[in-house]
């Protein structure tokens, strides 16, 4: 055992409050009914950086104070981000503007940047360096490495923010804190009059599939416990995935096609597994409704692209785990497609906002996320970490080696992430939490696909 197994120690140096750096008057924000189809789970993001500065006293405590001022100054402008969530009169979640602040947290950490065995998060990343949001709705943690490199990490609550919403912040946060972009380039917009249902409501049959009222969920059973991974994959491998999902003149997306491959990966894994001709194995995919909603209109396409809050929606297909492990890719990506059509539309959208009001006060929730059973098959979600903005993240001293989103999400769905490699070569980080038995099966079956991420990928040897 040794640090590459999480054996380091992280210690907390001192906790603060950060608060919006101008008053504001205290009012409520309501959650939109894609806020509301979420349930109260938080998402984690972290940076590694190499060494910002020469280590002195000065110089660690000159960079934490550019964060904490800076993120003073963003939170002027991302004020939900320094208030609470708390139940109104009906038992809803609602948001009160308040400028609590959010809890910042420092720490030290004896262990180098190099031997981070960022493969496994579960070991050095959960619980060392993304700090556990006890109030508010944000929390912060800035931790030095014992080579003099930074850790910046946030969690956030995902009713308030998905992740469109917390990249818009980040880039803002970073552009205040350095000394040559004094402004933001972007302002977010609160506007739930963007997101509201009609009258009269007209809900598609489908979104009654896709989406289901808490109320009528069984208790959920005992799932088996699911693990994180991160990996890096090839842009090589991911041309040739994509060439061998596409067939008859039709060229499917990189993202369309790694989604179809996953999924014939964890059908495959858990047939093997089972040995049921009947498991179902399904699979969700995040879409992002902003676009959707615009509908062509480039000025409401500006607003949307600003609005800060969820605009998603997650549609789903389930398949016969043997088939969808047997069938070829290209067949294995249409199904991806025809499902991933339903919910591209702002018909769509505005169906889901419907459905969602019409049976308020009991929460929504999608069917994807009530997970899986060993006797009906496995259950994950997909969603695109494409413009994870990991090289505009830069403090002022310079862009991240490393950034990732931490996910655990505490359900019994699995959930994966590609986002672009920081060196922008094409490659792709993924990060997912899965069954450690699926995961294996990927790595034995697909090495030369999900390959271990480890630092010597980057060249790094040292901080």
């Amino acid at each position: 055992m040794g640090v590459e197994d999480g054996e380091f120690s992280v210690s907390v140096t001192k906790e603060e409050v950060v608060a919006a750096a101008l008053p504001m008057q205290e009012h409520w924000l309501p959650l939109s009914n894609l806020d509301l189809i979420l349930p109260p789970v938080d998402v984690g993001v972290f940076f590694c950086y190499k060494k910002p500065l020469p280590m002195s006293n000065t110089n660690l405590i000159n960079v934490v104070g550019s964060l904490k001022n800076s993120l003073a100054q963003a939170l002027v402008s991302y004020y939900p981000f320094a208030g609470e969530v708390l139940s109104n009169s009906i038992g809803e979640p609602e948001l009160l503007c308040n400028n609590r602040g959010v809890d910042f947290v420092e720490a030290v950490a004896d262990v180098e940047l190099q031997f981070l065995n960022l493969y496994n998060p579960d070991d050095t990343i959960e619980g060392k360096f993304v700090p556990r949001k006890k109030h508010g709705v944000l929390a912060v943690q800035a931790t030095w490495l014992k080579c003099g490199g930074l850790v910046v990490a946030c969690i956030f609550d995902h009713r308030i923010a998905d992740a469109h919403s917390a990249n818009m912040f980040l880039v803002s946060w970073a552009e205040i804190a350095r000394p040559n972009k004094p402004t933001i380039s972007s302002q977010p917009c609160f506007r739930r009059s963007l997101l509201i249902p009609r009258r009269p409501p007209c809900i598609h049959p489908s979104l009654h599939d896709m989406y289901v009222p808490i109320s009528h969920l069984s208790p959920p059973s005992e799932p088996d416990p699911l693990i994180s991974r991160i990996y890096y994959v090839s842009s090589e491998q991911l041309n040739r995935m994509q060439s061998l999902a596409s067939s008859n003149g039709v060229k499917r997306t990189k993202f369309e096609s790694f989604s179809a491959f996953l999924w014939k990966m964890v059908a495959g894994a858990a047939f093997s597994v089972n040995g049921k001709k009947s498991v179902v194995a399904k699979m969700g995919v995040v879409v992002d409704g902003r676009k959707r909603l615009s509908n062509g209109d480039k000025n409401k396409e500006a607003i949307m692209d600003s609005y800060f809050g969820n605009v998603l929606s997650v549609p789903y297909g389930g398949k016969v785990a043997n088939e969808l492990a047997e069938k070829p890719l290209t067949w294995v990506a249409e199904q991806v497609h025809e499902f991933l059509e339903t919910a591209v539309t702002e018909e769509h959208f505005l169906g889901l906002i419907d459905c969602v009001e019409e049976h308020r006060p009991v929460p929504m929730l999608s069917r994807i996320y009530c997970g899986s059973t060993k006797e009906e098959g496995p259950a994950f979600v997909v969603s695109s970490g494409q413009r994870f903005p990991e090289s505009k993240v830069d403090f002022g001293w310079g862009k991240p080696v490393f950034a990732s989103y931490h996910f655990p999400w505490g359900g019994d769905a699995g959930y994966v992430m590609p986002m672009p490699s920081p060196t922008r070569n094409g490659d792709w980080l993924v990060y997912m939490h899965l069954l450690k038995g699926h995961l294996d099966f990927m790595e034995s079956h697909a090495p030369n696909f999900f390959r271990p991420f480890s630092w010597d990928y980057l060249r790094i040897n040292e901080c």
